[in-house]
This record gives structure tokens, C-alpha cells and sequence, in this order.
């Protein structure tokens, strides 16, 4: 049996094998040395289609937040199962954030060693 370590709601890694796995389907997403975003379906939303209108007063006049030419909402989803795992705001053109980095040789060792000390 592999050991699986929960990071976020919906992602785990999976020690011996050093993968992202997604927490719902099991999905291998990525490499657990890697950014986990690279293994999962991104969608470049237009923040008019999640923030409602704001109306101005004084104008007479909607207008929206947060301003789409200089914000994007950025949405990531499992492949396999399509669950949402991850949401970020971002200006245009930034690059993906890399949120998410562990050191995966001191996971390994103090996981691993607990999983064979007990056996």
C-alpha cells in the first residue's frame, strides 16, 4: 500500500512514487517536484462573469469589478474528475503561480520511516 499525505482539500501526494494525485478520483496530476498546476485543465475567466455589477450613483451607470483589462480569474480543475481545485486573480499576462512547494525528501523520510517503524 502506498502513503499518501493530504496537502490541500483537494490534493495529496503520493510519497513513493513523488506525484500529485487528486484527493477525489486519485488522478495523477503531476510530479510532486513540480508546480501541480501544470497537470490540471486551467480556465481564464472573465471577472464580469462571477462579480455582479456595481452601480454608480452619481453616474447612473454599472460598472464592474474587478476591471477585466487588468485583472483575469484563473481557474484549475482536475482532468478526470473536474473538480475544482484551485481559483487565483491574476493581472494579464503573469505567468502561474507556483504556490505550493514542499521538500519532498524530508516528507518522504518522516512518513516513510513512521510507515516501516510500525510495520
Amino acid at each position: 500500500m502506498t502513503k499518501s499525505i493530504a496537502i490541500t482539500e483537494y490534493l495529496e501526494i503520493e510519497l513513493e512514487t513523488e506525484r500529485w494525485k487528486c484527493r477525489c478520483c486519485g488522478h495523477d496530476i503531476a510530479s510532486a517536484r513540480d508546480n501541480y498546476k501544470t497537470g490540471l485543465l486551467v480556465y481564464n475567466r472573465d471577472p464580469r462573469e462571477i462579480h455582479r455589477p456595481i452601480l454608480n450613483a452619481d453616474k447612473y451607470e454599472f460598472t464592474y469589478a474587478p476591471d477585466p483589462t487588468w485583472c483575469r480569474i484563473i481557474e484549475y480543475y482536475c482532468p478526470e474528475c473536474a473538480t475544482q481545485v484551485e481559483a487565483e486573480y491574476l493581472p494579464p499576462g503573469h505567468p502561474l503561480t507556483h504556490d505550493i512547494e514542499l521538500d519532498i525528501d524530508k516528507l518522504k523520510a518522516r512518513h516513510l520511516d513512521q510507515k516501516e517503524a510500525a510495520e
